[in-house]
């Protein structure tokens, strides 16, 4: 298992066959287009939009948490796609004949939820054919406010005893995760350029797809990323959705011909499912 601005990660993501990429030190997962038995045990999942290979395993999801009586699995989505995953639901429970019980956190970007360790869930909107929300993960942590450094202790005591306010909350994008997109949510969401470690999609990478038929199908090509390589400020970019016009190998080449520093931290997922 691959780790990452020390964040584990697990999962495979191709495009148009599925995509489950997994943050086990989080327990939450990023898409259910496939179902490892891995990513049964995370009880969170943050669902960008409702194509298949990005939701079409969530019954079998919560299926199996159900059989092995595990708590009811926690999904959250964009507004847009609530009406067409409950009736998909009810319909796999006509089918299934299971109870199929699921915590339902309805998000639009620029709303907050909050995760079990403090971190804060943010979505963000992603540019596809149908409506797509990435997510942003924040740390959140009160720090001392900068008037206060430096004075003893039994001084900032003293004033939090008067009720002054030293601490200030500070805010720390971990994870940004785009889903399918455009390449311009690099141009227009910060968490993206910001976030510690970036997990995007570079669906095509060579001329089998030109970077226009791209953006036309509403995915990246490695071209858009090469035009764009001055605003990764992250520490660590994961790509991933290739094509399956591309092997594993063909993709990890490719990123070999980006810019530096670029190239210097970016980095393939690796394995199927």
């Amino acid at each position: 298992m691959p780790t990452l601005t020390n964040i584990p990660i697990r999962g495979a993501s191709i495009g148009s066959y599925g995509t489950c990429i997994q943050l086990p030190s989080m327990k939450l997962a990023f898409d259910i287009g496939r179902c490892p038995e891995s990513a049964v045990h995370l009880e969170t999942l943050l669902i960008t939009h409702g194509h298949m290979d990005h939701i079409g395993a969530i019954g079998l999801h919560c299926a199996r948490r159900e059989l092995l009586k595990l708590p009811k699995p926690t999904y959250i989505v964009g507004p847009e796609i609530v009406g067409g995953l409950e009736a998909l639901m009810a319909a796999y429970r006509r089918l299934d004949g299971s109870k199929l019980e699921y915590n339902l956190i309805i998000l639009s970007p620029g709303e907050d939820y909050t995760l079990y360790n403090g971190n804060v869930v943010r979505p963000f909107r992603s540019h596809h054919v149908i409506p797509c929300q990435g997510y942003g993960i924040w740390e959140q942590k009160k720090k001392l406010k900068a008037e206060f450094q430096g004075l003893p202790g039994q001084e900032i005591r003293a004033l939090r005893e008067k009720g002054t306010e030293v601490s200030a909350l500070v805010e720390t994008p971990l994870v940004a995760f785009t889903g399918d997109t455009r390449a311009t949510v690099l141009d227009e969401e910060e968490v993206t350029r910001k976030a510690k470690l970036l997990i995007m999609e570079i669906t095509f990478i060579d001329d089998k797809v030109s970077p226009d038929k791209a953006t036309r199908t509403w995915h990246v090509h490695i071209e858009h990323i090469k035009e764009r390589a001055d605003l990764f400020e992250n520490e660590a970019v994961l790509f991933t959705h290739r094509s399956m016009r591309h092997t594993e190998d063909e993709f990890a080449e490719a990123l070999l011909t980006l810019p530096e520093p670029l190239r210097g931290k970016a980095h393939p997922l690796r394995g199927g499912f």
